[in-house]
């Protein structure tokens, strides 16, 4: 008859005898009754969290009705036994002040219970308040409250059951194990939902950085890509047009020449940038994308700023299509960022020198001129010079940028292709 009512003391909804309660179970769940019983603990949880103080009214009142009930059917209805199950209910109300406070009044009125009136249903609220210290009290609270119902059972088999206080014992230690075992077990489970939730927020949260800084990233590739074409194209089309407008009324041919190739430079960077901006919309292109530059594209560079007015020559050892295609790149970006420094800030007349140098380990690229250092000093700073360091420091190189001492700047690039794999 106990075991029926802490079955049913934890979970007012379904009150049921003890034999109906075995059989549905088997019946309708075949899970372990451990299992059962914490599922609907748990849901019994999640009701108290939506309402909590109807759910420990109903509790206490369902509690005093059973043992009511009880004491009719054994014809032990009296005021002493009325007011000891209202001592024992009562203070189930105390739960969400205090689960230990609960615990110590019901435990002092089962004491007094002891001394002065004979056992009842009510004396379930002991197993009650105790699943509830062990689910939300501290762990010297759960073991206290747990060697106090240990002593309880002791003095109860002792009292109540001289000639076989044993079996009782055994009996009523059982029903505090179940409770307190259940109350620590639904509280991992809780503990582990929530290290789940936290973790799983903390994996989105990474995810969303990781994100972040992924297009951070490609914001700044994009940057540097974006300054390369733009600064270059720019600064040929401006050398030409200055070039064509003081050739106009001498040479008209050589004015005519220099248009064109103003024209054909801005188209070339008009679909570079396009290409460049494609990666940015999220629909596919229908037109097919240019790969990007290499070392192959070098004469056709040298060539648009040999007919801007700074004649370049350029030495070659080795061959660079043996370099991959991020190798490549960078080499020729970086030729590209300096020749345009060079028409942008060296003073005419200057001549530039090229001079790339492809060995298996090493891969070395220098370009110079020789126009004044006055002239050269803005080119010492701005996001050129930063953009070209961090391609070198892509592929485990370094760049040095500064003014030469016979005159002139100096850029070199220096690349160890091995270390980051970039042979073919």
């Amino acid at each position: 008859m106990k075991r029926a009512l802490w079955a049913d003391a934890h979970d007012p909804l379904a009150l049921v005898p003890a034999n109906r309660q075995d059989g549905g179970m088997n019946e309708s769940a075949p899970a372990p009754a451990s299992t059962w019983l914490a599922g609907r603990a748990e849901r019994l949880s999640r009701l108290s969290a939506a309402h909590p103080f109807a759910i420990d009214l109903a509790i206490c009142l369902a509690t005093a009705a059973l043992s009511i009930v009880g004491l009719a059917t054994q014809h032990r209805l009296d005021t002493i036994a009325v007011v000891f199950c209202a001592g024992l209910c009562a203070p189930l109300l105390l739960r969400r002040l205090s689960p230990i406070l609960c615990f110590g009044v019901i435990a002092l009125v089962a004491l007094a219970q002891w001394l002065l009136a004979a056992p009842q249903l009510a004396d379930a609220a002991v197993l009650i308040a105790l699943y509830w210290v062990a689910l939300d009290g501290s762990f010297l609270e759960g073991a206290l409250a747990a060697a106090t119902v240990e002593l309880g059972a002791i003095m109860a088999a002792v009292r109540w059951s001289p000639t076989a206080p044993l079996k009782v014992w055994v009996g009523l230690t059982g029903l505090a194990t179940a409770a307190g075992v259940l109350g620590v077990s639904i509280r991992q489970r809780r503990a582990l939902l929530a290290s789940l939730q936290e973790k799983a927020a903390r994996l989105e949260f990474e995810r969303d950085q990781q994100g972040r800084l992924a297009a951070a990233a490609e914001r700044a590739r994009i940057a540097r890509e974006m300054h390369d074409i733009v600064a270059h194209n720019l600064s040929v089309m401006i050398a030409l047009a200055d070039g064509a407008t003081y050739a106009m009324d001498t040479t008209p041919q050589r004015a005519a020449e220099a248009t064109k190739r103003v024209s054909a430079t801005g188209r070339e960077a008009l679909v570079e940038m396009r290409r460049l901006l494609g990666v940015l919309r999220e629909e596919s292109s229908t037109q097919p994308l240019e790969p990007q530059p290499s070392l192959g594209r070098l004469d056709e560079l040298l060539a648009r700023v040999n007919a801007a007015g700074i004649p370049v020559t350029m030495d070659l050892d080795g061959d660079p299509h043996e370099l991959a295609d991020g190798v490549q790149l960078t080499v020729f970006r970086v030729a590209q960022e300096a020749l345009t420094n060079t028409l942008k800030h060296a003073a005419r007349p200057t001549r530039a020198h090229l001079a790339l140098s492809c060995q298996p380990d090493q891969v070395e690229l220098e370009v110079t001129d020789t126009g004044s250092e006055r002239a050269v000093a803005a080119a010492s700073g701005g996001r050129g010079l930063h953009g070209m360091r961090e391609r070198a420091a892509t592929y485990g190189g370094k760049l040095e940028a500064g003014p030469r001492p016979e005159g002139g700047w100096r850029v070199h690039l220096q690349l160890s292709p091995e270390a980051e794999g970039a042979l073919r």
